[in-house]
């Protein structure tokens, strides 16, 4: 399944909560765009959304539950994991840095537990490269930059962290997906010249309200 990733564009289907796009038949539509408009995976976050994904599109699915807002929020722990892959996601993206989790189990161990209960694969969501070549060592199929600057260990870029990208596309022999703040078609592409097996890309195609005051920010400078 990885190899139908390569090379290719996943898009992220979410929405914040107390947006108006915040419902799984929103989500479901957007993923259904993305489909023709090209691309080869989703990520969805949210059981319902999961579900209705997974009903309606046939591209293979990465599926995360978050559980509040700061901290390992990322499909936090083992259940939060057995659930996303219960209702339809082939790929469970967790929180794969180097934190405590909150059930009190390793990384390792909460990989091991997937792979054994469920077969599936795991995107293991890292904020450097230290958590990417932990979560290598852990058992992730997948390492994915989506945290890249939000765990307070490496400084927050202004655009994407391709230098993240690189680093670690030289050290690690699972894909890399990159993910976090590309914004443009052009850093797409230059993250696959960075090495990045994928790439993910969620506010720039997804997130209208975004998009919307990019551009009337644009205007009022």
């Amino acid at each position: 399944m990885i190899e139908t990733f390569h090379g290719g564009l996943i898009v992220s289907c979410q929405a914040y909560p107390g947006e108006p796009l915040r419902d799984p038949r929103a989500m479901a539509q957007i993923a259904q765009s993305a489909v023709i408009g090209g691309a080869v995976g989703i990520r969805a976050q949210g059981l319902d959304d999961i579900r209705m994904i997974h009903e309606s599109v046939p591209l293979p699915q990465i599926g995360l539950w978050k559980v509040g807002s700061g901290g390992v929020f990322i499909t936090p722990t083992l259940e939060h994991a057995l659930a996303v892959i219960a209702a339809g996601a082939e790929i469970v993206a967790i929180d794969g840095t180097r934190r405590p989790r909150p059930d009190g189990l390793s990384l390792a161990e909460t990989i091991a537990a997937i792979h054994e209960q469920t077969g599936a694969l795991v995107m293991a969501d890292a904020g450097s490269f230290d958590d990417g070549m932990a979560a290598q060592d852990a058992g992730a199929d997948i390492v994915g930059t989506t945290l890249a600057g939000y765990t307070g260990e490496a400084p927050k870029t202004v655009g994407p962290d391709f230098e993240l990208v690189r680093r670690l596309s030289a050290r690690l022999d699972v894909p890399v997906f990159a993910e976090g703040r590309i914004h443009t078609p052009a850093q797409a592409k230059a993250m696959l010249e960075a090495g990045a097996y994928s790439v993910v890309v969620g506010t720039a195609i997804t997130h209208p309200a975004t998009i919307t005051s990019w551009f009337a920010e644009a205007l009022r400078g």
